[in-house]
């Protein structure tokens, strides 16, 4: 939040608000209020190092229930201080761009920040005796990544005092209500290819059950027959893993998982399949038609996963740390091009 003012979007399906934050804050996972995961710097031979101006895509998140942060700021957006308004691109709807000058506005978000992460009511919140985590990125860590590898390798050539005030520093982000009704949480599927299917899920029966004690695998001719079981079985507890193969339908039953999150459960035993399986690949997928589709094609298998619920966001971080690579994806997509596997479209 700059002296001169902050900006704050109001769109057709979220608000935000666009901060700059310092990344010699964001650096671990114990001494910071942010939450961010080093397995996504970049080699810095990757970045143009030629370019005036970098535009990021970072999106870091709040958890606000009672809207104390940036629905305010929203409410001081007039016709007065508008600087855009226009449609985005293939019906993704409206947005609009507005300048906050207010200083009482601004220092108003400054201490609902303050308050967010007053230790007392963190502890009270999440029910934890752990230092307070104020914002979490929701996406674009490798965004923030570029910006973090650019200002490790720029402060090299600055002096102490060049570095304090220097604007590669900080990074531009969205900053964003978790409450927001406009933010939708979508799972992130996944379909493995070049593979015998059958071969694969014995391999992953036995590392499931090696993992987390017991595993089970229940098969099915038709989607509807594997639906109806799964109704059943959830109502069970433990995680349940769909898959879908080119001859059949089900999924894998794990009664007492070591990991939090059902991605979690699947993803480390994929992760440890694909070292076993040298040839295979895994694509990363939004939208079950499109794991049906790809899934069902021969020498492929897909898994399903269930959306995680908002709710479960921070509390999951805050007492398991960063969660499993692709668990979700925040919005809804619109699938505009012949290739369904893009996960940008």
């Amino acid at each position: 939040l700059g002296r001169s003012g902050t900006m704050v979007d109001e769109m057709s399906f979220a608000r935000g608000s666009h901060p700059k934050v310092e990344i010699e804050q964001v650096n671990d996972w114990e001494g910071s209020q942010y939450r961010y995961c080093n397995e996504f710097l970049v080699d810095s031979d990757t970045l143009d190092k030629d370019a005036a101006l970098e535009l990021p895509h970072i999106l870091v998140l709040i958890d606000d229930p009672q809207h104390t942060v940036i629905e305010p700021l929203a409410d001081a957006a007039t016709a007065g201080n508008r600087l855009y308004n226009f449609e985005l691109m293939l019906g993704g709807g409206r947005i609009e761009g507005y300048m906050v000058r207010d200083a009482g506005r601004i220092q108003g978000v400054l201490r609902a920040l303050e308050a967010l992460a007053d230790p007392t009511r963190f502890a009270e919140q999440y029910g934890a005796d752990k230092k307070p985590m104020l914002f979490a990125m929701g996406d674009g860590n490798h965004s923030f990544a570029t910006a973090k590898a650019n200002w490790e390798a720029l402060k090299q050539t600055l002096s102490p005092a060049e570095q304090e005030n220097h604007p590669a520093r900080y990074a531009l982000v969205e900053l964003e209500n978790i409450h927001d009704e406009g933010i939708l949480f979508e799972p992130i599927h996944r379909v493995l290819f070049n593979l015998d299917p059958e071969k694969a899920l014995r391999w992953l029966l036995e590392r499931l059950a090696l993992d987390n004690g017991a595993c089970k695998m229940n098969r099915f001719a038709t989607k509807e027959e594997c639906a109806a079981s799964l109704k059943i079985a959830a109502t069970c507890g433990g995680h349940l893993l769909p898959f879908v193969t080119a001859g059949s339908y089900g999924y894998l039953k794990v009664n007492a998982p070591a990991a939090q999150l059902e991605v979690g459960t699947l993803q480390n035993a994929l992760d440890a399949m694909l070292k076993a399986f040298p040839e295979a690949t895994i694509d990363y997928i939004h939208g079950a038609d499109v794991v049906y589709d790809l899934g069902t094609k021969p020498g492929n298998l897909g898994f399903l996963l269930p959306p995680m619920a908002k709710s479960a966001f921070f509390p999951t971080v805050v007492f398991d740390g960063a969660l499993p690579r692709k668990t979700f994806s925040m919005g809804c997509l619109l699938y505009t091009s012949p290739s369904p596997r893009d996960k940008r479209q």
